[in-house]
């Protein structure tokens, strides 16, 4: 008997879809923001020459990047409180793991944009007698984010991806806002390809932008 697909009834839970988007954004957002901050620390920390600030860098880094996210957000939220003896609330341990997770990816394109800067930039730098920080802050960094935005805005759209896996602890993104309609209507066929395409809608926008800023880029 064929599948008799109606939409229709979708339009009655308008509510949720618009509240899932604004969370599922809120959380992109947030994310992203935070893991910038970690992501710059921890790269420009991996510059160290000391094996002592190097080794538990490399040790996070690998932690974060070769285990599934969504294990790191059940273990946060069901097993760290455990061990920490408090309890940690699903958008507290949702915001903690997607911000570490991106955060240890952002790191690396930190890295890899620093010391992609021509040796001769370096050197001009330190011969007009700038300090670490100074040379970093104006001409270092400056030189390499123009070359890190390609992998941030790849790494950025993926994070929006990577949020739909906070619904596993009960975060009302709009993952989590399907699953509530589908307990109620029975229908998760119309209402999962609802929900591809308003990811697809938030995503490929954000990517056509992306491609047209690498194109611009390979341009200058």
């Amino acid at each position: 008997m064929p599948y008799h697909w109606s939409f229709g009834f979708l339009w009655h839970y308008e509510v949720l879809f618009v509240r899932g988007v604004e969370i599922t954004l809120a959380y992109t957002v947030g994310t992203i923001f935070l893991g910038l901050l970690i992501g710059l620390a921890v790269g420009i920390g991996r510059l160290s020459t000391s094996w002592l600030v190097n080794t538990p860098l490399i040790a996070f880094i690998e932690l974060f990047r070769c285990t599934p996210l969504l294990v790191q957000i059940v273990w946060f939220y069901y097993a760290l409180p455990v061990i920490l003896g408090v309890q940690i609330s699903a958008t507290l341990a949702a915001t903690l793991v997607l911000s570490l997770y991106t955060g240890v990816f952002y790191a690396e394109i930190f890295r890899a944009g620093i010391v992609s800067i021509e040796a001769g930039q370096w050197d001009a730098a330190r011969a007009l007698g700038l300090g670490r920080w100074t040379m970093m802050r104006r001409v270092i960094l400056p030189q390499a984010i123009r070359r890190m935005v390609p992998p941030f805005m790849n790494q950025s759209i993926t994070q929006l991806k990577n949020t739909s896996l906070v619904s596993t602890i009960a975060v009302p993104d709009l993952l989590y806002q399907g699953q509530l309609i589908t307990a109620n209507t029975y229908r998760p066929l119309e209402v999962y390809t609802t929900v591809a395409i308003i990811y697809f809608i938030l995503l490929f926008p954000t990517t056509l932008l992306a491609q047209a800023y690498e194109r611009r880029l390979l341009h200058r």
